[in-house]
């Protein structure tokens, strides 16, 4: 019986994508990483106790954990806040007095308008907030909302 040799591969001596390497010369900055993200807009109140929900761990979707909020937006001009949230999560968000659009995908650096800010900026926060989590922390933002209104 013949033996048969297992096939390896040659070391790559191009440059093509296929052997890229990253370096940091190369590699996306985190404001590109963050414009592959869709964007989940909310009034800024209640984005803000969000924030604050996210940053104090209170959440529970597996633990305290004050680096769960990525980058956020804060619109003064419009009084929102945009979460970035992962590609996709347009599709299905379905969060009341809030909206999700979609991305482009195509890795143009996100630079606020005008009257905007980072609140949380890129590279600062996990790349983007993981809706679930982001869904459960609005929800807890509007009881909590909705119970100081319901006081005065």
């Amino acid at each position: 019986m013949k033996s048969i040799e297992p096939f390896v591969p040659a070391p790559c001596a191009s440059t093509t994508t296929a052997c890229h390497r990253p370096t940091l010369e190369c590699s996306p900055s985190p404001a590109q990483r963050a414009s592959a993200c869709d964007l989940v807009t909310v009034p800024a109140r209640q984005g803000l106790e969000a924030v604050d929900i996210l940053r104090r761990g209170a959440v529970d979707a597996g633990g305290p954990d004050p680096l769960a909020v990525g980058p956020v937006l804060h619109d003064d001009g419009c009084g929102t806040l945009g979460f970035l949230v992962p590609p996709g999560t347009a599709d299905a968000w379905d969060v009341p007095g809030s909206s999700c659009v979609h991305s482009d995908g195509r890795g143009t650096v996100l630079v606020p308008q005008e009257g905007a800010d980072w609140l949380l900026p890129p590279g600062e926060a996990v790349p983007a907030t993981d809706p679930a989590v982001l869904r459960a922390a609005l929800d807890e933002a509007a009881r909590l909302i909705r119970a100081a209104d319901d006081c005065r």
